[in-house]
């Protein structure tokens, strides 16, 4: 095994125990499930500590700056827009057969104007949600459009060789579709908290179990 593996291991197993210990933290104070053993092909991710201009610990260089990333082994990682802060943690991870590079930034918090506008909002199913000023966020319909879709794609994929060549062409597919239901349905949500962070100082939200009603298929399928 090369001498690579044995040089990442263990400032890799740090990150993990790390985040570990905030699954175990989460879990008590009843925020989530009990931490399971990452399987492979599934979240498949490493973290790894960078900071601009050092050597990481197989002697490579790392240079980072506004707007692309030399990382060792891997070469310039060009970003979508320049970022001018500085980077203290990179996360690389694979979904739906791409790579993606997460990076945590150390920046100067900026002062924005106070407003002390209060809003209501009232969460619901067949609409995303509606403010107390009338204003209405639309549900995105992002599964029906890709159901059919989806639904073929996941029965031809019951006639073929668990793990052949072919299967794994039809899980990507899937996991691709996936991906993009998901990401919608993220940025309507994105526009809604940006939305209620840019115009009011103040947001009142009724108490009710969302993440309960969302277990419901039948209604998690209108949002």
């Amino acid at each position: 095994m090369s001498s690579r593996v044995y040089q990442y291991a263990f400032p890799t197993e740090c990150c993990a125990n790390i985040n570990l210990g905030e699954a175990f933290k989460r879990f008590f104070q009843g925020l989530g499930k009990h931490p399971k053993f990452k399987k492979k092909g599934r979240s498949d991710s490493f973290p790894t500590e960078c900071y601009a201009n050092t050597i990481d610990s197989c002697g490579k260089p790392i240079e980072l700056n506004g707007w692309s990333h030399k990382l060792p082994f891997i070469g310039i990682v060009r970003t979508y827009e320049p970022i001018e802060a500085t980077t203290k943690k990179i996360t690389i991870s694979r979904q739906a057969g791409d790579w993606y590079l997460s990076c945590s930034y150390e920046f100067h918090a900026i002062t924005t104007p106070k407003t002390t506008d209060v809003i209501g909002v009232d969460l619901g199913v067949k609409t995303l949600a509606t403010l107390s000023d009338g204003k209405v966020f639309e549900g995105v319909k992002s599964y029906h459009k890709f159901e059919a879709k989806l639904s073929r794609l996941q029965y031809l994929n019951r006639h073929k060789e668990v793990g052949s060549a072919n299967w794994k062409k039809a899980q990507l597919k899937i996991a691709r579709l996936h991906r993009k239901v998901a990401n919608i349905r993220k940025d309507a949500l994105h526009k809604l908290t940006t939305y209620l962070a840019k115009n009011h100082g103040t947001v009142s939200i009724e108490d009710l179990n969302v993440s309960g009603m969302l277990r419901n298929h039948k209604l998690a399928k209108i949002s």
